[in-house]
């Protein structure tokens, strides 16, 4: 415990939650505070998913069953305290998705845990596309393509706090993000958090001190699911109402994706992913319609030449300034910022060029505006400016990258220099 609430840990979370505080100061708008609970809610989602794949091992492809039937049991509960006069305060109500997200993460675990990698990813998946397809076979419960809805103004709140306006809502969910957030950390620093890790690294090892791999693999699951019904259970109160969309495939590809792009091997890797997936998918799929496209794009990028994520890249360059060399970096990446911004304006251009000519309702005529230009993507010459600032700006940022590369084989050895 005495490591877990060090100095600067505690300083780390005392900025975290200034930020958390004063986000919602900086504009009231609707849109500025959705984007801020939606983020909020994303943020506890994806660090439950981490919890498996970057503490345990286990790359769950069904992680929304436990979001979703969290959302359902929340919205459920909702409609009891209104149609029934039950008493329950609306502050607490998340915890009804952690229970049943607990619920089910017991259940489930119990099966997906028997073996591991390969075996338990796809039984996560077939266990995902199971509860995905009863949603339309039990509309009594899941309501149906219409989904379930309810109100979350209710008489039974703490304090007068009606969660009636946006603010207000803002500042629930916050608290139960923060109040997620530390939880798992803890989580990290404790026995069971430790053996995750060794049987992360080596379940064999792990067995042979006297731990079994099963049963901590099966309780990271539970605990996993618990948190994961924490967000569902947000979900329905923000937007107050929970279909079918929250337990599809859709929804845990997006956690996953939030989790990688984050990095994975760090704490505050998924809290950045969550972060900036959602103000991509609201920012860029107002632009496009074929935002999936980019997301797409961003993630293979990012496995491929950034595999620790956006957090492995600023532990990269943590190591840059340690070694002196990252003013060299920052002049490398000034150089590279010409070719980059090339060869994306002319994907970008292609993209939306292929998109339109595949949706359009006139042959022949296909016209496109981007970048202040004017292109029809139905004349072969239209696709020619795009095509060679792809060619021409990919061919020297390969370039810019191999000299860049070769600098940082000399790394090592200018940090080591440098502590000594």
């Amino acid at each position: 415990m005495k490591a877990l609430f060090s100095r600067s840990r505690v300083i780390v979370l005392a900025g975290y939650l200034a930020v958390i505080v004063v986000a919602p100061l900086v504009s009231q708008k609707g849109y500025w505070l959705s984007l801020l609970c939606q983020i909020g809610i994303a943020t506890i989602f994806a660090l439950s998913f981490n919890m498996l794949l970057g503490q345990t091992g286990l790359l769950s492809f069904g992680h929304a069953v436990y979001f979703g039937l969290g959302a359902f049991a929340t919205i459920h509960l909702l409609r009891a305290v209104h149609e029934h006069s039950w008493r329950f305060p609306i502050t607490l109500l998340p915890l009804a998705g952690g229970a049943a997200g607990l619920l089910f993460g017991v259940a489930f675990g119990y099966v997906m845990t028997r073996r591991a990698g390969t075996t338990f990813a796809m039984i996560s998946l077939g266990i995902g596309e199971m509860v995905a397809a009863s949603s339309l076979m039990f509309p009594a419960f899941f309501g149906g393509e219409g989904g379930v809805s309810s109100n979350r103004v209710t008489k039974a709140s703490w304090f007068g706090i009606t969660y009636g306006s946006p603010l207000q809502m803002y500042y629930l969910i916050a608290f139960w993000a923060f109040l997620c957030s530390v939880g798992i950390y803890a989580l990290t620093d404790t026995p069971l958090g430790r053996l995750a890790n060794a049987v992360r690294d080596n379940p064999e090892r792990a067995e042979f001190i006297g731990y079994d791999p099963r049963w901590v693999r099966y309780l990271m699951v539970a605990l996993a699911g618990f948190f994961a019904g924490v967000a569902g259970g947000l979900t329905a109160l923000n937007y107050e109402i929970v279909t079918a969309e929250t337990l599809n495939a859709g929804t845990s590809g997006i956690v996953i994706m939030m989790a990688f792009v984050g990095g994975i091997e760090f704490f505050h890797g998924p809290i950045i992913g969550a972060a900036l997936i959602t103000v991509l998918q609201i920012a860029v799929a107002g632009v496009t319609d074929a935002w999936p496209f980019y997301f797409g794009l961003l993630f293979t990028a990012l496995v491929l030449y950034a595999p620790g994520g956006i957090a492995g890249i600023f532990a990269g360059h943590r190591r840059l300034y340690d070694a002196g060399q990252l003013g060299r970096a920052m002049q490398e990446y000034l150089v590279a910022a010409v070719p980059f911004a090339l060869c994306a304006v002319g994907l970008v251009t292609l993209v939306e060029m292929a998109y339109a000519l595949a949706n359009t309702t006139e042959p022949g005529s296909a016209p496109l505006h981007v970048f202040g230009l004017t292109l029809n993507a139905a004349q072969p010459l239209g696709w020619a400016p795009p095509s060679i600032a792809v060619a021409v700006g990919g061919a020297l940022l390969r370039a810019v990258f191999r000299r860049i590369a070769g600098r940082r084989e000399t790394l090592p050895a200018a940090l080591r220099r440098r502590q000594a």
